[in-house]
């Protein structure tokens, strides 16, 4: 548990740019080189990233995919989700496959990356998160083993002003320790997109949502979940990391705390029990 401060790596993907127009060519030099070596034609694994008005961080999101260090053929796949600013002018200069969604949504963009990836399995990851070196080769043992249908794994947050490295730790070691509690009846609950892993095929005949609902990762594992088990990687070298950007809608700190306490002691309830099949492509987040 980093305490004071994220783990050095991260440092190297803090760039200072606010706009595609200020990253220098070298930058994108250097990414593509290291892409350039990392990528495959024929991957085994297809790491799709949905973005939508990311023209940084993207940048740094595969910068960090390209520092990967693995044996596994792997691609990198961005679906541009009809962004407004110019995701798709850093998307053009950097040496990976990317494709337009127009159809706004995360469950549309992530459905777009299944249909045009070219791996057998696919691991997908979010647009602000950093990636460590090891992440794949911690991902895919527990993924191909047999009878498993779905993996995820396990986040952290950079600190930001008003939110310490000790105070995220503490946020973390709560969310960690009901993501406990999710597996054992309900583990789709904690499949969020930023580091998640499926058989592709699979994935096509149940697909996502296809219209703008939060979820649409979980509601992807749920269906899933027919075929096999699901299961955690809980290493520390999948650890992904990622800004605070959600946390500051909440508001400050304490504000945020409080309220996913109230979320999850509203579940607690039906936590002991299995969800009862449904019809995820129409369901509300209430349900």
């Amino acid at each position: 548990m980093y305490l004071l401060n994220a783990p050095a790596w991260t440092n190297e993907f803090n760039f200072p740019y606010d706009s595609f127009d200020a990253i220098p060519d070298a930058v994108f030099d250097r990414i593509n080189r290291e892409l350039d070596a990392l990528q495959r034609p024929n991957p085994l694994i297809s790491i799709v990233i949905p973005a939508w008005n990311e023209e940084v961080n993207i940048l740094r999101s595969v910068a960090s995919l390209a520092k990967l260090k693995t044996a596994y053929a792997v691609e990198i796949l961005v679906i541009n989700n009809n962004s407004t600013d110019r995701t798709q002018k850093t998307l053009d200069k950097l040496h990976i496959r990317s494709a337009m969604q127009p159809i706004q949504g995360w469950g549309p963009a992530r459905q777009m990356g299944l249909e045009q990836a070219r791996g057998e399995y696919i691991l997908t990851a979010d647009s602000d998160g950093l990636y460590p070196p090891t992440w794949v080769d911690e991902m895919m043992p527990v993924l191909q083993k047999p009878g498993v249908v779905c993996v995820y794994g396990r986040y952290s947050f950079i600190p930001s002003p008003g939110f310490s490295r000790f105070k995220l730790s503490f946020l973390e070691l709560m969310k960690d320790s009901i993501a406990e509690l999710r597996h054992l009846k309900r583990p789709h609950l904690n499949a969020y997109g930023i580091s998640l892993g499926y058989r592709r095929e699979q994935a096509l005949s149940v697909g996502y949502v296809m219209y703008k609902i939060r979820g649409e990762d979980g509601r992807l594992c749920f269906d899933l979940m027919k075929y096999g088990s699901v299961e955690q990687v809980k290493s520390s070298k999948a650890r992904v990391w990622t800004g605070t950007r959600t946390l500051e809608k909440d508001g400050g700190f304490f504000q945020t705390v409080w309220r996913k306490i109230g979320i999850e002691l509203r579940r607690l309830g039906n936590m002991f029990e299995a969800q009862a099949p449904h019809d995820t492509k129409t369901s509300t987040n209430n349900n």
